[in-house]
């Protein structure tokens, strides 16, 4: 059996939220992450990406791209304590019809 291990310090972190936006609020979801992406973003090492389901146009995943562990554990602090991290995500909550789904991945070599 094989162990799981730790991404390095040096490993990209991926973070996927599976969302699903309430019915008639697409546009409003949109406009909200060009406006609060730049936030995002804002300390470095940080890319947001969006996918769109192609059957489905209320779906979605958010990509959040971190440079390494460290940045992503830094971002994490920052969700957890910022105050004003905490007004955009919950302006983000009030769109989705559904909690998010949170995965995260840390980029890793097949061998």
């Amino acid at each position: 059996m094989t162990t799981p291990t730790t991404p390095t310090t040096s490993t990209r972190i991926d973070l996927h939220l599976r969302v699903r936006v309430q019915p008639g609020r697409r546009d409003e979801f949109l406009a909200f992450l060009r406006e609060a992406i730049p936030f995002y973003e804002s300390p470095g090492g940080i890319e947001v990406r969006l996918l769109e389901d192609l059957h489905d146009d209320h779906r979605f995943i958010e990509l959040v791209l971190y440079e390494n562990r460290e940045v992503y554990e830094r971002d994490q602090r920052r969700v957890e304590g910022d105050p004003e991290m905490g007004r955009w995500l919950a302006r983000w909550r009030e769109l989705l019809a559904a909690p998010p789904t949170v995965e995260v991945y840390g980029l890793r070599s097949p061998v």
